[in-house]
C-alpha cells in the first residue's frame, strides 16, 4: 500500500498506464513541460516525451476531436479538459460524435478514450472556475461517467477508463485533489465501471453521493450516529453512468430511507435520475419521501467566500437533512 492523495493518485494511474501500454498519451493545455493547472500529468512530459505527452493550444473542441481521431486510428488518448466549466466548446464533439460513433458505425469504431476533467466548488474558483457539469454527459447514451472520491477509487477507476473500450468522461473534484492521503493498492490496481461501493454501513437511512459528498456524507453519518443515534448508510456511487441500480435499490430495501447528495443545483440534476430509480424500484421499501439535497437555484457558485459557503453542499446541510427524514 502506498499513502496518496486523490492528485497524486490520478498521476500514478497515468504513469503507470502510459509505461505498461505505448498506445497511452496524454493531451491538453498545459500538460506538458508544466505538467497540468494542477499537476495532475508533472513529470510525465519529462519521461515520455512530446510524442505521448502533447500540450495543445486553448482549443477545447479540438482536444477532444484530435482525441477521438487517435483514438479511432488505434491509440489511447487521456484528454484533459483544464477545467470542467471550458467543455462546453467540445460539447458537440462529445455529445454529436464521440457518444455515438461505436452507433453509427455499427460497431466498426469504438473510441478508447478518456476525458479527464476537473470540477466542483469549494476552492474560490467563482463562476468560471467552479462548475459541477456532469448532468450534461450523464443524461447522453454512449458515454461512461465517473467520479470518484478516494485515492484508490481514482487510480483504480482512471486505470479501468484508460483500458476501456469507450469514450469514458473522468470527473475529478478539484476540492479532493489534495485534501487527504489514504491507503492505495500497489501493482496492477483496476475498480470496476459500473459498481457502487457502500462506504458505510447502517440501518435508519440511506445516503448516495459522489466524489467530494462522500467525504462530506461520511463527516455527517457520524455526527448523526453520535448526537442522534442515527445510523446512515453512505453509497459512494462512484460511476454515475452506468449507474449500479442494484446497490441502489438494495440499500434503500435495508434502510427504508434515502437522501440524495449532489453539489449541482437540484433541478434536474443527477440526483432526480437517482430519486426516480429508488421510486420505481423500491417504492413498497420507502419508509418516507425519497429526498435531494444539492446546490441552490442560482446560476453558478460564487467567488465571495461566505457566499461560496452558502452555496455549498455541506455536512452540516447533510446532517439537518437527514434528521428530517430519519424523523419520518
Amino acid at each position: 500500500m502506498a499513502e496518496l492523495s486523490i492528485l497524486e493518485a490520478i498521476r500514478s494511474a497515468m504513469d503507470d498506464e502510459m509505461e505498461r501500454d505505448p498506445n497511452v498519451i496524454v493531451l491538453g493545455e498545459d500538460v506538458g513541460r508544466k505538467g497540468g493547472v494542477f499537476g495532475a500529468t508533472e513529470g510525465l512530459w519529462a519521461k515520455y516525451g512530446d510524442k505521448r505527452v502533447l500540450d495543445t493550444p486553448l482549443t477545447e473542441a479540438m482536444i477532444a476531436g484530435a482525441a477521438a481521431g487517435a483514438a479511432i486510428y488505434g491509440l489511447r488518448p487521456i484528454a484533459e479538459m483544464q477545467f470542467a466549466d471550458f467543455v462546453y466548446p467540445a460539447f458537440n464533439q462529445i455529445v454529436s460524435e464521440i457518444s455515438r460513433m461505436r452507433y453509427r458505425s455499427n460497431g466498426t469504431f469504438n473510441l478508447p478514450m478518456v476525458i479527464r476533467m476537473p470540477y466542483g466548488g469549494g476552492v474560490h474558483g467563482a463562476l468560471y472556475h467552479s462548475q459541477s457539469n456532469e448532468t450534461y454527459f450523464t443524461s447522453t447514451v454512449g458515454l461512461k461517467v465517473v467520479a470518484p472520491g478516494t485515492p484508490a477509487d481514482a487510480k483504480g477507476l482512471l486505470t479501468a477508463a484508460i483500458r476501456d473500450s469507450d469514450p469514458v468522461l473522468f470527473f475529478e473534484h478539484k476540492k479532493t485533489y489534495r485534501l487527504f492521503k489514504a491507503e492505495v493498492p500497489d501493482g496492477d490496481h483496476v475498480v470496476p465501471i459500473g459498481r457502487a461501493e457502500v462506504a458505510r454501513q447502517g440501518r435508519d437511512l440511506s445516503i448516495f453521493c459522489y466524489g467530494y459528498m462522500r467525504t462530506c456524507a461520511l463527516e455527517a453519518a457520524e455526527t448523526l450516529a453520535a448526537e442522534d443515534g442515527v445510523e446512515a448508510e453512505v453509497v459512494d456511487l462512484r460511476t454515475l453512468r452506468p449507474l449500479d441500480v442494484a446497490a441502489v435499490l438494495g440499500s434503500v430495501e435495508k434502510t427504508g430511507k434515502a437522501l440524495v447528495v449532489h453539489e449541482a443545483n437540484r433541478f434536474g440534476g443527477f440526483g432526480a435520475e437517482v430519486a426516480a430509480t429508488i421510486a420505481e424500484g423500491a417504492f413498497e421499501h420507502l419508509d418516507g419521501p425519497v429526498t435531494r439535497l444539492a446546490g441552490p437555484e442560482v446560476p453558478a457558485v460564487p467567488f465571495h467566500h461566505s457566499l461560496e459557503e452558502w452555496f455549498m453542499v455541506s455536512p452540516a446541510k447533510i446532517v439537518e437533512a437527514a434528521r428530517k427524514l430519519a424523523a419520518y
